[in-house]
């Protein structure tokens, strides 16, 4: 294995994981949220067009899978699939690593 193609994978995963609001979709899934609504109320600012495409994008990335109930009305739940649940050490030690090192936005003002 070259280290161009550790690098082109490296940067992929992070393209992937880093794209705005990829982190907060998985971490809030990780946190046991799967329908829409419930994904959409826990990440602030996000709106419609992003999450519906955050969703799709993970999904197609096979790190998330959409999952329609049968249920009357329908239901359509997101749940993380094997490789998606992987992710989920690599995402708690970013969350360490940013409560150690990244100032809330009201602390670098003081």
């Amino acid at each position: 294995m070259s280290n161009d193609s550790v690098c082109v994978r490296f940067h992929t995963a992070l393209e992937l994981i880093g794209a705005r609001w990829s982190g907060a979709v998985l971490q809030v899934i990780f946190k046991g949220a799967h329908r829409y609504a419930a994904l959409k109320a826990a990440i602030p600012g996000v709106n419609d067009t992003m999450l519906a495409r955050r969703l799709r994008e993970l999904e197609a990335a096979g790190l998330i899978e959409r999952r329609v109930l049968d249920t009357s009305p329908v239901r359509v739940e997101y749940h993380l699939t094997e490789m998606g649940e992987e992710l989920r050490p690599v995402i708690d030690e970013l969350v360490v690593w940013a409560h150690k090192w990244i100032p809330l936005p009201e602390e670098k003002a003081s």
